[in-house]
């Protein structure tokens, strides 16, 4: 017993210096007055603590120069995996006889977006008259995309490439019927989770306005995690302690950074800052049209280092050159090249016109055309590829130009090269059949027939899990950015507080001492101001449906890329607007109660104040459920008025419950107002200053109860209470319900494709592309 207790201790210990070890590192320390920033001693330090200007002093004294700084580092981290004989995983992305095609509505006439077309489009569903029609996208597209190597995805536009990116991420919405195989190292898109292993950059830069850009990028990396990256510096440690190799103290501090997780700021955030330029805006917000904040060149800046913030190592990037000078994009571009090359990473970047230089910075090329593939292999290749079809490129020319105008009709004839022979259009389909009879063709076909190995090593390099972080630490994670937001948006609830005591002097001087006087008269007003009160509570919520609105967008793509699970989002929203409630309750309560004239009772003070507290969550909490529901701003703007409006009706007040027909009765009990006033009224009217008696043995509050059909008895109150906490909860799931099965806005807002029945063509395109005879409208 005593040796195995002293074998525990002993592997405690062990394991105790291991995690030491990969915490700890020699980094250089910056003395406060060495404006030079020159170092002045070497000293052991937590990684993981490190502070925020440690942080920066450190990347930038180890990136002055991006683009030969940034190489040199990446170089520096190979050759410390090579020295101990590491092999990263690596991902090849196979796709073979890749089918998309899109249902469409025809239409008799022009398909322009007019009311009658509308309303005959309806009147045709219903009677079952309906045609439709199939749109290809893409057709039999086939090709292998290999690791350690650039991809540019060429083309022009409405030709595909967004579709094909959104393939081979997993991606395709799902009403677009798709035919064909997508594998990740031999394993098909249904035997992992695509979502974690690859990541889809749309053209859409979609961020929360409120957070700065340093902000941005460290929660993006918190909720993707760190990968493999601390399994991998375990065993880079273990072997060079097993060698005795003895690494570069900076290349040491900078992995080990790299490879914590859950912390809320890292390393990593300042490097990607670093290489992309935004260093000097990194604490600027976002902003957004309404909002200042970072340029729209900035942006796209930022949604790139979202991606590669992370551990993910295969990027289907589209378009990010929007907005972007030629400079700045081949900056992005030669980082991305030198994390594909040295990282060992499958990359697949979409550009439209992209410049000579940049052109030159990928290894392989993908040229489409009209849905399908004309050429996929080396870039070095494509150029003599042409040539042999009879195009050849002048000297002047930039070869990406050169490439999208050879397969146009209009443009195609300029670049005919045989002087001898007359020039004739070479189609698509033509360009097509050469490449598949060509040596490169050849080989592609045959690598494509064999099975990829399935080894398990390749499979390590599949993501299985949903989410790289715990239950724990996602709620914990989205509790710190929801509670930012909130001290972001502190103005709208100061302004909110601030109105609220507005209105409350108001309602003060205009209920002045109402309840005084206790006959039915003033009752009568008592219970007016009362239900002006509730309904306060209720509107005080509305802001809330378009805060929520707002960052929707933002939500539904995070969603979509596995940062975390809508309850994760939802819970902290909830609880995080508790504190919100009580301060808006009580400082309505403090300012009316007693001015107004309510019964002299502490205990009954409070218990106005528990039911203005719980009216207050519930409604919050039911424009947020409204939101999550309905999406569209407008939409759930109109459904949030509407129900206010019938809220009100059937509150009890502009409408007494025993003046409703009995069909109608549901309202009241559906309603959360009618609760608040059988709750507060009879918190007022059951008191002993209401309990004078009047003919029949009924008291003066009992009459005016039964006077408005609230009398449910003295114990309706903590009724009335637990039915308002059920419609929170109530109103929190539809909240998590809402986001987790509702589709993202921006995806389900395509309306469907309208084509002429005048048309016999088909087309394709990025998601439809119309041809010169296809007119294409937006269904209402």
């Amino acid at each position: 017993m005593v040796i195995l207790v002293m074998r525990m201790f002993a592997l405690n210990g062990l394991l105790l210096r291991d995690y030491q070890r990969l915490k700890g590192s020699l980094l250089l320390c910056f003395g406060n007055g060495d404006e030079q920033g020159k170092r002045n001693e070497r000293r052991v330090m937590d990684v993981s603590k490190l502070e925020d200007l440690d942080r920066h002093l450190f990347i930038d004294d180890l990136i002055r120069h991006v683009e030969d700084d940034n190489l040199r580092l990446l170089q520096k981290i190979k050759k410390r995996i090579d020295e101990v004989g590491l092999e990263l995983a690596t991902i090849e992305v196979r796709f073979s006889d890749l089918f998309v095609e899109a249902e469409c509505e025809v239409v008799y006439g022009k398909p322009i977006p007019t009311l009658w077309n509308a309303i005959a489009s309806r009147l045709s569903r219903l009677m079952c008259l309906k045609k439709e029609k199939n749109i290809s996208i893409l057709n039999g597209v086939s090709g292998i995309i290999r690791p350690k190597r650039m991809t540019l995805l060429l083309g022009p536009p409405s030709c595909g490439k967004t579709t094909l990116l959104l393939a081979l991420a997993g991606r395709l919405d799902p009403s677009l019927k798709t035919t064909g195989d997508v594998s990740y190292n031999g394993h098909l898109l249904s035997e992992f989770v695509p979502e974690k292993t690859s990541n889809y950059v749309s053209q859409n830069d979609l961020h929360i306005p409120d957070i700065t850009v340093r902000e941005t990028l460290d929660f993006s990396g918190c909720f993707q995690g760190t990968g493999s990256r601390l399994e991998t510096m375990k065993e880079i440690s273990r072997r060079e302690k097993l060698k005795g190799i003895v690494p570069d103290p900076d290349i040491d501090a900078y992995m080990k950074a790299a490879s914590i997780e859950g912390s809320k700021t890292n390393l990593q955030t300042d490097y990607i800052l670093k290489i992309l330029g935004l260093s000097f805006c990194a604490d600027t917000r976002v902003g957004d049209t309404s909002r200042p904040g970072i340029s729209g060149g900035q942006k796209r800046r930022l949604t790139t280092g979202q991606t590669i913030v992370g551990p993910i190592k295969t990027l289907f990037m589209d378009e990010i050159s929007n907005g972007l000078d030629s400079s700045t994009t081949f900056q992005i571009v030669s980082c991305l090249q030198h994390y594909a090359l040295l990282s060992e990473g499958t990359t697949v970047v979409s550009l439209l016109q992209p410049a000579p230089e940049t052109f030159e910075l990928f290894d392989d090329v993908i040229l489409m055309g009209e849905g399908k593939i004309i050429y996929i292999g080396p870039r070095d290749y494509i150029c003599r590829f042409f040539e042999d079809c009879g195009f050849k490129c002048p000297t002047r020319k930039s070869v990406a130009e050169f490439l999208q105008e050879v397969i146009s009709r209009k443009d195609q004839e300029q670049y005919w090269c045989h002087i001898d022979k007359p020039y004739c259009y070479v189609s698509i389909d033509s360009f097509i059949e050469r490449f598949k009879k060509s040596e490169l063709g050849l080989q592609q076909q045959e690598e494509l027939s064999k099975t990829h190995d399935k080894s398990q090593a390749q499979k390590d390099a599949l993501c299985s899990r949903k989410y790289s972080l715990s239950n724990w630490e996602m709620l914990k994670a989205c509790s710190r950015r929801e509670f930012l937001l909130m001290k972001r948006n502190s103005f709208v609830y100061v302004f909110k507080s601030g109105l609220l005591i507005c209105i409350g002097s108001i309602t003060m001087t205009v209920y002045l001492r109402t309840g005084a006087k206790r006959d039915l008269v003033h009752a009568n007003y008592l219970m007016g101001s009362l239900f002006f009160s509730i309904f306060k509570m209720l509107a005080d919520g509305l802001p809330e449906l378009t805060l929520t609105i707002s960052r929707l967008s933002v939500f539904y793509k995070q969603k979509e890329l596995y940062f975390y699970p809508a309850w994760a989002y939802a819970v902290p929203s909830a609880i995080l607007k508790i504190p919100i409630s009580f301060l808006e309750a009580f400082l309505w309560t403090s300012l009316t109660y007693y001015v107004i004239g309510y019964s002299p009772d502490i205990g009954r003070f409070f218990r106005q104040f528990l039911i203005f507290f719980a009216l207050h969550l519930s409604c919050i909490s039911m424009f947020r459920a409204i939101a999550a529901t309905f999406r569209d701003f407008v939409l759930s703007t109109t459904i949030g008025t509407l129900s206010v409006v019938l809220l009100s009706l059937f509150g009890g007040f502009v409408l007494r419950k025993p003046s409703m027909p009995a069909w109608l009765q549901w309202g009241f009990w559906l309603s959360p107002l009618s609760y608040a006033e059988i709750a507060i009224t009879s918190n007022e009217f059951f008191s002993t200053r209401w309990s004078k008696t009047t003919s029949g043995n009924r008291t003066l509050g009992e009459e005016v109860l039964d006077a408005r059909g609230l009398n449910f008895g003295d114990q309706s109150y903590w009724s009335a209470f637990g039915a308002l906490i059920g419609f929170t909860l109530f109103f929190n799931i539809v909240f998590v319900i809402g986001f987790t099965y509702t589709l993202n806005p921006n995806t389900s807002k395509r309306s469907r494709a309208i084509v002429s029945s005048d048309d016999n063509t088909q087309s394709s395109g990025n998601h439809i592309m119309s041809s010169s005879k296809t007119k294409i409208m937006t269904s209402f």
